[in-house]
């Protein structure tokens, strides 16, 4: 999975909305790829991928992929992680759809990255961002 994610060795990964729902199985992969542990919420570096765990109820997600913007380097990444149908915390494709944009981002693909967890790439349109 950490290959569909286009995670690489050396990529320097920032991890926000982690709690105890999230994949620990998908999260080893991701980080053993990268070589590296994710840097957290409070870190001041330029990442190359943010990996986002957001739920229905963790707030406004507008906010959230703007404060995920903060660190991301130009060419990098959001990997939004949120439930799939039918689990509890389940976002709205739609929902995810109008933030992305508001935020000024591009949804290029969603797949299943777990048994429980959607994984949705969300990047800067190709004029860069506003």
């Amino acid at each position: 999975m950490a290959a569909r994610l286009g995670i690489k060795p050396g990529d320097v990964i920032l991890e926000s909305g982690k709690r105890a729902d999230a994949d620990e199985a998908l999260r080893s992969e991701i980080f053993t790829a990268a070589g590296s542990e994710p840097v957290g919420d409070g870190a001041q570096e330029v990442v190359d991928v943010v990996l986002l765990w957001w739920r229905e109820d963790d707030g406004d997600l507008v906010d959230g992929l703007v404060d995920s913007l903060t660190f991301l380097d130009a060419h990098g990444v959001i990997w939004l992680l949120t439930p799939k149908m039918g689990r509890a915390g389940h976002v709205e494709p739609s929902d995810i759809q109008e933030s992305a944009q508001t935020a000024g981002l591009a949804q290029t693909s969603t797949f299943a990255a777990s048994a429980d967890w959607s994984a949705t790439k969300l990047t800067a349109p190709k004029g860069g961002r506003r």
